[in-house]
């Protein structure tokens, strides 16, 4: 009995020192939830004007009050914005530095996120609120601000006419900005001595972007609005990555590649001389196309700049095209005569350039 006595009061006085080695190190800290902080707009109807892409100034800014809580916390503040009815499934977010609360939205800023939850071109309802997050699992959010939006597709095209398409302004070639930020790209094929040309707002010689470049300038490198004088591509003939920079009105030119079809269906397999070359769609999706060639019963593949370094035979899907060397390379079989309009889809790691080495080609050949 006096050795279990003597174990029980061993064993309290070690509960009463660790209770008492609790207490020195302080009160657990318990939150009563706190409260949010309030947020604010500076409107409800924030107004996305396409020409104001370069404008950094704000057209919606987004304030609120700092949450409070019953002990110092460091606070995590993130603006979420949703479409209305999403219930805050789909939230785009922004992670605001440490004691900032408020975040204002450029066009351009604000354009961009809102595109990754509502259509473009449409009047939609959007919800903003700001999310207080103590750690990954505890957070409070803010009031919820409802905004009425209509943000606008930033892809937009100008038109190229010139001598290489008889000047006809009805049925021009392009340029394309996939941001809407005044820089337009696109391939051009300026054929032997037609290297003259004019780039149109619209399908129409009312306006035009020009140069002050002297005729003499080859190629041209500025650009001026009603300018009077044609642009000059360079020299030599050949397909041409041309890019328009309407923020600093210049205009230059690259090398681009270039794809062909070649082979016995078509005009044969002579190295050179016998290619049918495609022209590059201005869309931004890698596309080649060559309408209405007349083929044959035979063979054919397609190649790059009119070399056999890189060329594309059938690939182990129907509809696919492999490199030069890998499994399954060889000839597309064509068994039916007739006109054809073939499409080459090529994935592209840079505007221009060959694609990447997991790139997926494909192709189709439909006869009219």
């Amino acid at each position: 009995m006096k050795k279990l006595l003597t174990t029980f009061l061993a064993l309290s006085g070690v509960a009463l020192l660790m209770l008492s080695s609790c207490k020195k190190s302080g009160t657990p800290i318990v939150t009563n939830g706190g409260t949010p902080g309030t947020l604010t707009a500076s409107t409800t109807t924030p107004v996305l004007d396409k020409t104001k892409l370069s404008d950094t100034t704000y057209i919606v800014n987004f304030s609120f009050t700092a949450p409070t809580y019953n002990f110092s916390a460091a606070v995590t503040n993130t603006l979420q914005i949703d479409s209305a009815g999403d219930n805050w499934l789909h939230p785009v977010s922004v992670t605001l530095a440490h004691n900032v609360f408020e975040q204002g939205f450029s066009t351009l800023n604000f354009n961009n996120l809102l595109l990754k939850i509502v259509p473009a071109g449409v009047t939609s309802k959007v919800n903003v609120r700001i999310q207080h997050s103590l750690s990954s699992t505890v957070a409070s959010y803010s009031n919820v601000q409802a905004l009425t939006v209509s943000p606008f597709n930033l892809t937009s095209w100008i038109y190229v006419v010139g001598a290489f398409q008889s000047w006809n302004a009805s049925l021009p070639d392009s340029l394309i900005s996939t941001l809407g930020n005044g820089v337009y790209t696109g391939i051009i094929n300026f054929t032997a001595g037609n290297n003259q040309f004019l780039i149109l707002p619209t399908k129409s010689f009312n306006t035009k972007y020009a140069t002050n470049d002297p005729n003499t300038q080859v190629p041209s490198t500025t650009v001026a609005y009603n300018g009077p004088n044609n642009f000059y591509a360079p020299a030599a003939a050949g397909q041409y990555i041309v890019t328009l920079n309407l923020n600093s009105n210049t205009i230059t030119f690259a090398l681009a590649d270039y794809y062909s079809v070649i082979g016995s269906a078509a005009l044969g397999w002579n190295a050179t001389g016998n290619d049918s070359f495609m022209k590059y769609v201005n869309d931004g999706t890698g596309t080649w196309v060559i309408n209405n060639l007349a083929m044959t019963v035979g063979e054919y593949k397609f190649r790059l700049d009119a070399q056999w370094n890189t060329s594309w035979g059938p690939g182990a899907a129907a509809g696919t095209v492999v490199t030069s060397g890998a499994t399954g390379d060889g000839n597309i079989q064509l068994t039916v005569a007739g006109n054809y309009n073939i499409t080459l889809i090529q994935p592209i790691t840079a505007f221009g350039s060959s694609p990447g080495p997991l790139a997926t080609t494909t192709f189709t050949a439909v006869k009219q």
